[in-house]
């Protein structure tokens, strides 16, 4: 069963594939940090090689993340929350993410997991970071709370991520409600069918100091190694002739909010 504390890590395997125009393939070792935001001040004082908003070996830091100003998470989600027309009860919320190591990061996305206070899970927040330093995020409800085991939720495209995937595309995520496991799988389609398709699948490991000694060994400068392979592939790509699509200018807002199908 999973535990009562809220955090943990989830140590597995990322898979990226490419389906069309060309064939593309990669799958890696990595873990991420689930995050309860009202633990997260515990978790600094209780572990050696972690902190929140100062430096570690492993590390939080709140404007990573939102809209980069380092205001209290929970207070910023909600806020949006609300915005979407959702009431909160104080229940957990919780960030899927890679933290700093050694100082470093970068998360192409981040999932925050928006709890009610009776567990059921009431949305979920896709923060999208690309490399030109943009972030936008996407907010969509449950309706049924995750209570089936897995969740699935679509969205259109909102924010250019790659110059390799064009803006005419659409979003269909399945996710299930982190427990001893964890699974997250996306597929962006677009008008021909399905082009790009990613999973992250990690089992639950306790969030302590040994255990994060043994990530920073098992996945070596693992934050690091997440940019230098997305350039990498990008050359790949471009070597095998894949079209680069013009970056647009952001979206207006920070957040799109996206109404479950059949909502008026």
């Amino acid at each position: 069963m999973m535990s009562t504390v809220g955090s943990a890590i989830y140590a597995g395997k990322v898979m990226h594939q490419r389906l069309h125009p060309q064939k593309h393939r990669l799958k890696y070792g990595m873990f991420s940090l689930l995050l309860d935001l009202d633990e997260i001040g515990g978790l600094s004082r209780r572990l050696k090689l972690f902190s929140w908003n100062s430096f570690n070996l492993f590390s939080f830091f709140d404007r990573d993340h939102a809209d980069g100003s380092g205001r209290p998470l929970r207070g910023y989600i909600e806020q949006h929350l609300h915005a979407a027309g959702l009431e909160t009860d104080g229940g957990a919320i919780r960030v899927l993410c890679m933290p700093r190591l050694l100082g470093y990061v970068f998360n192409p996305l981040s999932v925050y997991y928006c709890h009610r206070r009776d567990g059921g899970l009431q949305a979920v927040l896709y923060e999208v970071n690309n490399t030109f330093g943009e972030r936008h995020s996407y907010l969509i409800p449950v309706q049924d709370g995750g209570g089936a085991g897995s969740v699935d939720q679509r969205c259109e495209k909102q924010f250019y991520v790659s110059p390799f995937a064009s803006m005419g595309m659409h979003y269909k995520f399945r996710l299930n409600p982190p427990g001893d496991k964890l699974f997250l799988h996306i597929t962006a389609s677009d008008a021909w069918g399905p082009v790009i398709v990613a999973a992250f699948s990690g089992l639950r490991r306790p969030l302590t100091d040994g255990q994060l000694a043994r990530m920073f060994f098992l996945y070596p400068l693992l934050t690091l190694k997440v940019v230098a392979g997305i350039h990498w592939e990008a050359f790949l790509l471009w070597i095998k002739g894949v079209r680069i699509n013009e970056r647009p200018a952001p979206p207006g807002t920070s957040v799109t909010y996206v109404r479950p199908p059949g909502s008026l």
